[in-house]
């Protein structure tokens, strides 16, 4: 067999080999408005190993039997469905389960949601427009037989409501920003500002100089004619004198 045969034969197993090495590292993973087929989401496999974010609204699903086992997954998403019991198993296939959201869903009854009791770490049941949130003393009866909840439907025992994480960084993302423009703006504003333009005074400094050049030229050359002048005056007092000298010499 060639090498080229060899390659050939061997590369869709690499294929999947890489595949699976890159849902292995997948942390989050949104699916919302995807359909299901039987309770199966194509694609959705026990691959995802470091899965922890599942998201999976609006997909078809009447139960949740049939998703893989993922042992890391925390926070899962399945309002806007049609589940109406079956939730046993998520104690199986993600018992580290920290956020569940139901909400959307025909679950009707408490006894629905008893065996959620199993996820020990559940901090957050979002069960928003179920028909169970109708029952009398609905909320009280829910932290009763989920003691191990904090938040139910967004607030805590005492009507506290539950701190958005993603609100949270997003505000902060926005303070963010607004400390960048603030520096933005002191930055332009110290541009903005007109500096001593060392160019500009030396050419001031330059023309002054000229200036004072040119008087010193100017007066050099007054000084200079009236020096002219003064032999002219000395001559012709030289020959005003000389006649009166002739005549004097003559008497």
């Amino acid at each position: 067999m060639t090498g080229s045969a060899a390659a050939a034969i061997l590369s869709p197993a690499a294929g999947r080999e890489e595949a699976r090495d890159g849902r292995a590292g997948v942390k989050e993973l949104v699916l919302d408005n995807c359909r299901s087929y039987e309770g199966k989401i194509e694609g959705l496999t026990d691959e995802f190993e470091e899965l922890e974010f599942l998201s999976t609204i609006n997909v078809g699903l009447t139960s949740v039997a049939n998703l893989p086992k993922l042992n890391k997954l925390k926070k899962l998403e399945l309002s806007d469905n049609r589940i109406s019991g079956g939730l046993e198993v998520l104690a199986e296939k993600c018992p580290n389960l920290t956020h569940l959201n139901l909400s959307g869903n025909k679950i009707k009854d408490l006894g629905t949601i008893e065996p959620l009791k199993k996820l020990e770490n559940l901090k957050s049941l979002d069960l928003f427009n179920c028909e169970v949130t109708n029952l009398n003393d609905y909320r009280e009866n829910v932290f009763k037989l989920l003691p191990q909840l904090t938040y139910l439907d967004g607030y805590d025992r005492d009507d506290k409501e539950a701190p958005d994480s993603d609100a949270e960084g997003y505000v902060e993302g926005l303070d963010d920003e607004e400390e960048d423009e603030d520096v933005l703006s002191l930055v332009k504003d110290r541009d903005d500002k007109e500096a001593p333009d060392s160019d500009a005074e030396g050419y001031v400094e330059g023309l002054d100089d000229e200036e004072e050049d040119e008087d010193g030229y100017n007066d050099g050359e007054v000084d200079d004619e009236e020096d002219e002048e003064e032999p002219e005056e000395e001559r012709g007092q030289k020959r005003k004198r000389e006649p009166e000298d002739e005549g004097d010499e003559d008497d």
